[in-house]
C-alpha cells in the first residue's frame, strides 16, 4: 500500500528497487538518484515486509541526512520494529523534523481488524494529518480503542510472548530451508514474514496456484509484489499450521520438480 494508493490517486513514483546482491538493504547511492525536484516524500520499511531485512542506525541517519538535504521528509513504516532479532535504531522520528514514524496494531500484536495505528513527527506534519483524516473519518471504533489500550497496558508481556514464538517458528522456517534444494532466501532479520525464491529463477505462479488448488496452503505470491521469482511466507501464527504447511510447500515443490 506504500506505493498503490500513491498509485491510484496518480501521484508520481520513483521506486528503489531492493536487490538480492545487496541483501534486500535500501542502497543510498541509488536513492540519491532518483530523489528528483518535485520530490516531497521518502518511504522506508524497516524491518521490511516481505524480506525481513532490517537497517543500521548509520543508514537510518543518513537517509535522514538525505531527506534534511532536499528539505523533504522520510517517512518510515516501524510496524515490525518491536519483531527483530537484535537491538532495533531508534525511532525516526526521534532523529530529526524531518523524519516520520509508524506503526500500528495490526502486526505485531495482531489485531488488523481494529485498524488503529499511529504516527509520531513534527507537530506540522501531525496537524496537517488530523486534516486530512477528518475528512475521511471523522473517529475510530471506541470499541477498538479500547481493545488497543487493553492490549497495551500489556505490552512487554504481549511483546515477550510474541517474541518467544516468532523465534522459535523462525528456528523451524531456517531448518526447514536448510533441507531445500529448490529453494533460497536472505535470512530475515526480523519480523514474522521471510521472502524465498526459486534456486532456478522463474515465477513463483505455478507453485503458488499448485499450493492452494492442490494441498490447501497459501503463500503470498511475489508477482503481486513486483517480486515475480519470489514468494512471501508468513510464521507468526500457531505453530502446528506452519509445520505443516511447510510440508505442503515441499509436497508442491517436489511435484513441479517432478514435472519439469
Amino acid at each position: 500500500s506504500l506505493y498503490e494508493v500513491p498509485r491510484s490517486l496518480e501521484i508520481s513514483l520513483s521506486l528503489l528497487r531492493l536487490k538480492w546482491v545487496d541483501r534486500f538493504k535500501p542502497n543510498l547511492d541509488e536513492l540519491r538518484g532518483i530523489i528528483k525536484p518535485n520530490t516531497k516524500l521518502i518511504t522506508l520499511t524497516h524491518p521490511n515486509n516481505p524480506t525481513g531485512s532490517q537497517i543500521t542506525e548509520k543508514t537510518l541517519r543518513e537517509a535522514i541526512g538525505i531527506a534534511e538535504e532536499h528539505d523533504i521528509h522520510l517517512m518510515v513504516d516501524e510496524t515490525y520494529r518491536d519483531l527483530t532479532f537484535d537491538e532495533p535504531p531508534p525511532l525516526a522520528a526521534t532523529l530529526s523534523k524531518n523524519a516520520i514514524s509508524l506503526t500500528s496494531m495490526s502486526k505485531v500484536y495482531g489485531l488488523p481488524g481494529i485498524r488503529i495505528g499511529w504516527a509520531v513527527a513534527d507537530k506540522s506534519v501531525i496537524e496537517g494529518v488530523r486534516a486530512v483524516r477528518e475528512q475521511m473519518t471523522i473517529c475510530n471504533s471506541a470499541f477498538g480503542e479500547v481493545i488497543a489500550l487493553e492490549v497495551l497496558k500489556r505490552r512487554k508481556q504481549v511483546l515477550n510472548d510474541m517474541r518467544s514464538k516468532m523465534m522459535s517458528n523462525y528456528e523451524i522456517v531456517k531448518e526447514w530451508m536448510d533441507q531445500q534444494s529448490w529453494l533460497e532466501w536472505i535470512e530475515p532479520e526480523g519480523g514474522v514474514v521471510c521472502a524465498p525464491r526459486l534456486r532456478n529463477g522463474g515465477s513463483t505462479r505455478e507453485l503458488c496456484e499448485l499450493l492452494v488448488r492442490k494441498y490447501r496452503t497459501f503463500v503470498v505470491p511475489g508477482y503481486g509484489l513486483e517480486m515475480d521469482e519470489y514468494f512471501r511466507l508468513g510464521y507468526g501464527g500457531d505453530r502446528e499450521e506452519l509445520v505443516v504447511g511447510l510440508e505442503m510447500l515441499k509436497k508442491a515443490l517436489e511435484e513441479l520438480s517432478s514435472s519439469s
